[in-house]
């Protein structure tokens, strides 16, 4: 799909505009941080799946139900 909006003569293009804006000792810092917060990302997402799995509520044992059907630990 990105060959098809870019030519590989247009990404040489940017890649050399890149190079020549940020200079060849910040593009590895500038790759890295980009890594790092993809990863991040992902964690994140992950996380927040596991925790929609693990938020629904269950009643503790013993437990009297409240007259709008909700759950009362206290009685």
């Amino acid at each position: 799909m990105l060959a098809e909006i870019f030519s590989a003569y247009d990404l040489i293009i940017v890649l050399v505009v890149v190079l020549l804006v940020f200079g060849g000792t910040q593009l590895p810092k500038l790759a890295r941080s980009l890594g790092s917060a993809s990863h991040e990302f992902k964690k994140g997402i992950e996380e927040g799946a596991e925790g929609e799995a693990g938020d629904v509520a269950t009643p503790e044992p013993g437990a009297k139900a409240d007259s709008d059907g909700t759950a009362n630990p206290k009685g």
